[in-house]
């Protein structure tokens, strides 16, 4: 059910070359996440004059927020080749030392999805990250033994969407650490303008804001609705794109107002009517609308905490006053939250 959402906001099969096409490369190209920017430029700039490579660097946030494409900004800024890989890809520690014993001075290492390297392979970056060296053991039983190996000098980029998955001693490695947020409406219809340049699609000001505001705050998510559009309006508008026409192609894709989709409004239904606005369970919650609860907790939870549409509390999640106003329907007595939880 999760891959068919147009508002998934992991990547796609159909998302990557068109992802590749309207990827910045330069920091004066990436909309939003300003701090960071601007924080990352000095440091890039520092570690230039030193002649050193920039410390390790951790980015997270919830997905399509664009931790990859920042990591290739980042390589783009340094002038440094960056060789990316993941960690499900990651599957034996032999693996990752094949990565890093090839890597040249200077090089970046980027490991998306990080939290899901296997323990062995992580102990393998503890001395790659903090000594340019990497260990492990080869064989077994009585004819094992240890291989120790020097390294070039390199960065690694790290990108997860669970942060409270990796281990305490992976994350006190790394030298920086970012969490992407959301992107303000603004932001995002100036992330559509620029997609719109590069796409060669006609569209008004009113056309790429209402995209925008329905876009849940998420770029790669905004670029989806806008090819989808786009075949809208070349079959309905002649390919030019208004409000109008941006209004009639997502509310045929079921996506209302907010952004929000079928299995948004499904389960913000369930909570409100089957379980009287909660608190409830993450595992009932998820059941209740045939959904995993991985899906539910790192996919459609993110943006519904975000709009304040749910709360999760030490009793489970609950339904607030705004999840009501957006169904239309009229709340009852207000559950007993609990304690709210970040």
């Amino acid at each position: 059910m999760e891959n068919k959402r147009i508002i998934n906001p992991k990547i796609s099969a159909d998302d990557i070359n068109s992802e590749l096409s309207l990827r910045p490369k330069k920091f004066t190209d990436y909309v939003g996440q300003q701090r960071i920017k601007e924080t990352l430029s000095i440091a890039i700039k520092a570690a230039q004059q030193r002649s050193e490579s920039l410390d390790h660097t951790l980015l997270y946030g919830p997905p399509g927020l664009g931790k990859t494409t920042l990591a290739h900004v980042i390589s783009h800024e340094m002038k440094s080749a960056i060789k990316v890989t993941s960690g499900p890809a990651i599957e034996k520690a032999g693996d990752l030392v094949s990565i890093l014993t090839r890597l040249q001075k200077g090089d970046i290492l980027f490991i998306d999805e990080i939290h899901r390297l296997n323990k062995i392979s992580e102990e393998v970056l503890y001395s790659a990250m903090e000594e340019y060296r990497v260990s492990w053991v080869i064989e077994q039983g009585l004819k094992a033994r240890s291989v120790n190996l020097g390294i070039q000098p390199f960065t690694l980029i790290g990108a997860t969407t669970k942060f409270g998955m990796l281990s305490a001693p992976l994350r006190d490695r790394f030298g920086s650490v970012y969490r992407l947020n959301f992107y303000s409406d603004s932001e995002m219809a100036d992330i559509l303008y620029r997609s719109t340049k590069i796409l060669k699609i006609n569209s008004d000001n009113e056309g790429i804001k209402e995209i925008a505001i329905r876009s849940r705050k998420t770029p790669r998510i905004a670029n989806r609705l806008l090819r989808r559009v786009r075949d809208f309006s070349e079959v309905q508008s002649n390919g030019n794109i208004n409000a109008n026409i941006v209004k009639k192609a997502l509310d045929q894709l079921e996506v209302d107002n907010l952004g929000l989709d079928k299995i948004d409004v499904e389960l913000l239904e369930s909570l409100v009517k089957k379980f009287d606005g909660g608190p409830v369970g993450l595992q009932t919650l998820a059941a209740s609308i045939s959904e995993d609860p991985n899906t539910v907790e790192d996919v459609i939870e993110p943006f519904l905490l975000n709009l304040g549409f749910i709360s999760r509390t030490n009793r489970g999640r609950v339904a607030t006053k705004l999840a009501y106003q957006h169904l239309g329907i009229d709340i009852k007595d207000e559950p007993s939250q609990g304690t709210l939880l970040n």
